[in-house]
């Protein structure tokens, strides 16, 4: 996910969003350390993408 979608999606949404990408994120890493996946780079992507959403929110509530 692009920083430019991130920082389109409203508050509620980033927070809905986050908790989806760690859920996710925990199964994929879950999967991989029992089998190792086919590409683990997705491991690294969702990382990056929890990040792009965490800085959004912390940005949007230093501004409020």
């Amino acid at each position: 996910m692009k920083q430019q979608v991130v920082a389109e999606l409203s508050t509620p949404e980033l927070k809905e969003r986050l908790t989806e990408e760690q859920l996710q994120l925990s199964k994929l890493t879950l999967n991989h350390a029992i089998t190792p996946i086919e590409n683990p780079n997705k491991i690294k992507e969702q990382r990056k993408t929890i990040a792009r959403l965490k800085t959004e929110l912390r940005k949007r509530e230093l501004t409020a």
